[in-house]
C-alpha cells in the first residue's frame, strides 16, 4: 500500500483519489506517524503532501526521518522543500509567489517523467523554493520561475517535485503519479469501486453489530448510497430519516418520499417551521451552518430515542471535512464550517458512522453504479445540507426563500433541457444581499439581483467555471428576471476553486 503523511495541504485527499485511479490501495497518516506503524500496515511508498508551513518556521512539524531511508519517497510541494531541508540543500523565500497553472519543463525522459511533454502545464501552489540543491540528488524539471522545480536521489528512490500532480490541473499528474507507483516503485492494482463498497458494508458492521441505527436522508447520492447499504447490512435495525428543513429545491422533497419509500424504512419529518424560526434573522454563514446543523441533529436524537437507535449514519464526504476541520491531525486551515462536521454540536448523543469520510464524490457515484441505483440520483448535482440557506446571502426569510427556489427551478429547467446537465458539475442561483435599479414597462424598478454558478469539477476540491453558450444563459436570464417576481437582474460568477469555494457561503 501506499501511505500519504499528511502536512496540512487542502489537496491531500486527492493524492489518495489519483493512487486509487491507478487501482492501488492507499491511506492517509498524520505527520507523526512512526516507522513502526508505516511497517506494521505493509507500506511500501510514502508520499510527503503540501501543507501551509514553512520550514524554517518556529512551528515547523517534526515527523519521524527514519522512514526516508526505508520507502520509496515522494514529496509534494512542501514535502519536497522538508526533503531539501533534511538532505542539507537550502529553501529560500522566494521573491515572486507561484500558485495556479505554470509551465513545468522536464529535464528528464524517463522516470518520473516517462512518456510526460517537455512542456506541460502544471499546478502550483508556493512561496518558499529549493535553492540549493541536495547532495546526492539531481534537478529533474524547471519553470520559468524556479530552477530546481522537481529533483530525485542520484539512486531514483526519493522524487520530489514543487507542484502539485494530484489535481486536475496538472494535466498529465496522473501519469507522473503511475510512472511513481508502478514504474518506480513496481506497485500493481488492487483497488476497485467494489472494493469501496466493500470496505464500506464492513465499517458499518464493526461499527453497528447488531444494534439499532439511524441514517440522514437527504436524496443526494451520498445519503442515497449510504442507506441504500445501510438497509441492506442491518435490515429491519435501521430507519433512514428524512427532514424537510423548508430549504429544498422546489417539489423535491415529494421526489424523495416517493422514491425512498419504496426501498428502505423510511420517517419522513417537515421541520420547516423549525428551522425557520431558528434561522429568522441570522446572516453570519457559519451562524446559519450550526444553527442548521445542531437543529439536524437534536431531531435526529430524538428519532433515535423513539427506535432505540445508538448509532447515526450519515454520508459525509471528504470536500466537507477537509473544509471544516483537519481530519488527519494535519495543520490543513479550515475554510468553512459543513453542517454535518463542523456544525454538529460540541455534544453528541449518537456515535456517527460515517463510511464516506473519506471518499469523494465521484468515488460514491461509481459506488451507486454498484448498488444500481438510478441514474437521477446517482448523476444528481451535488446540493448543500444547508440547502438554500447557504444560497441565500444575508439573512433567511419566506419571501427570499420563495424567490430563489423559483430562480433555481428555471436554472435546472434549463440546463436539462439542453442536454447540459451531465456536463455540469453544479448548477445553481445564488440570491445576493444588493438591489438594483431597472425599468419595466417603462416604470422604474428596484429590486433583487440573482447570481448563476456554474462550474465543472471532477472531485469539488477544485473547479473551474463552466463556459456556457451564450443562448442558453441569454435564456435563464429572460426567464428569471421575466417570471420571478422581485428580480430585475442576473449576473454569472466566473470564478474557479481556488480562490473561491464553489458555494458563495
Amino acid at each position: 500500500m501506499v501511505a500519504i503523511l499528511d502536512f496540512g495541504s487542502q489537496y491531500t485527499q486527492l493524492i489518495v483519489r489519483r493512487i486509487r485511479e491507478c487501482g492501488i490501495y492507499s491511506e492517509i497518516f498524520p505527520y507523526s506517524a512512526g516507522l513502526e506503524t508505516l511497517e506494521s500496515r505493509g507500506v511500501k511508498a510514502v508520499i510527503l503532501s503540501g501543507g501551509p508551513g514553512h520550514v524554517h518556521s518556529e512551528e515547523i512539524v517534526k515527523f519521524d526521518t527514519r522512514i526516508l531511508d526505508r520507502f520509496y519517497i515522494l514529496g509534494v510541494c512542501f514535502g519536497m522543500q522538508l526533503l531539501a531541508e533534511h538532505y542539507k540543500g537550502k529553501v529560500s523565500p522566494g521573491n515572486k509567489r507561484e500558485y495556479g497553472e505554470n509551465l513545468f519543463y522536464p529535464e528528464e525522459p524517463e522516470g518520473l517523467f516517462s512518456g510526460v511533454k517537455r512542456e506541460t502545464i502544471v499546478w502550483m501552489s508556493h512561496w518558499d523554493y529549493v535553492s540549493k540543491l541536495p547532495g546526492g540528488f539531481k534537478a529533474t524539471g524547471k519553470t520559468d520561475n524556479t530552477r530546481i522545480a522537481a529533483m530525485r536521489s542520484n539512486d531514483g528512490r526519493i522524487h520530489a517535485v514543487q507542484f502539485h500532480p494530484e489535481v486536475m490541473h496538472t494535466g498529465e499528474g496522473g501519469r507522473m503519479l503511475k510512472n511513481f507507483l508502478c514504474g518506480i516503485c513496481g506497485m500493481k492494482k488492487n483497488w476497485s469501486s467494489g472494493s469501496m463498497l466493500k470496505k464500506a458494508r464492513e465499517d458499518i458492521k464493526k461499527a453497528v453489530g447488531n444494534e439499532k441505527i439511524i441514517c440522514a436522508l437527504s436524496g443526494g447520492v451520498d445519503s442515497s448510497c449510504l442507506a441504500s447499504i445501510i438497509h441492506e447490512v442491518c435490515g429491519k435495525n435501521s430507519l433512514c430519516v428524512f427532514i424537510n428543513n423548508g430549504l429544498l429545491r422546489k417539489g423535491e422533497h415529494g421526489k424523495i418520499v416517493d422514491v425512498f419509500s419504496k426501498k428502505v424504512n423510511l420517517r419522513y419529518i417537515d421541520a420547516s417551521d423549525l428551522f425557520m424560526k431558528r434561522l429568522k434573522g441570522v446572516a453570519n454563514p457559519e451562524r446559519k451552518r450550526k444553527i442548521i446543523g445542531n437543529t439536524f441533529i437534536r431531531i435526529l436524537e430524538k428519532e433515535a430515542v423513539k427506535f432505540g437507535a445508538r448509532h447515526l449514519a450519515q454520508g459525509t464526504l471528504y470536500p466537507d471535512v477537509i473544509e471544516s476541520i483537519s481530519p488527519h491531525g494535519g495543520p490543513s486551515a479550515k475554510i468553512k464550517t459543513h453542517h454535518n462536521v463542523g456544525g454538529l454540536p460540541e455534544k453528541l448523543r449518537l456515535s456517527l458512522v460515517e463510511p464516506f469520510r473519506y471518499l469523494f464524490k465521484d468515488e460514491v457515484r461509481q459506488i451507486g453504479k454498484e448498488l444500481m441505483l438510478p441514474d437521477t440520483i446517482i448523476n444528481r448535482h451535488p446540493f448543500p445540507g444547508p440547502g438554500l440557506a447557504v444560497r441565500i446571502i444575508g439573512s433567511v426569510s419566506p419571501d427570499r426563500i420563495e424567490i430563489l427556489r423559483n430562480a433555481d427551478s428555471i436554472v435546472m429547467e434549463e440546463i436539462k433541457a439542453s442536454g447540459l446537465y451531465l456536463h455540469i458539475w453544479q448548477a445553481f442561483a445564488v440570491l445576493l444581499p444588493v438591489k438594483s435599479v431597472g425599468v419595466m414597462g417603462d416604470m422604474r424598478t428596484y429590486e433583487n439581483v440573482i447570481a448563476l454558478r456554474m462550474i465543472k469539477s471532477a472531485d469539488g476540491m477544485t473547479a473551474d467555471w463552466y463556459r456556457l453558450p451564450h443562448r442558453i444563459l441569454s435564456r435563464i436570464s429572460c426567464r428569471i428576471v421575466n417570471e420571478v417576481k422581485g428580480v430585475n437582474r442576473v449576473v454569472y460568477d466566473i470564478t474557479s476553486k481556488p480562490p473561491a469555494t464553489i458555494e458563495w457561503e
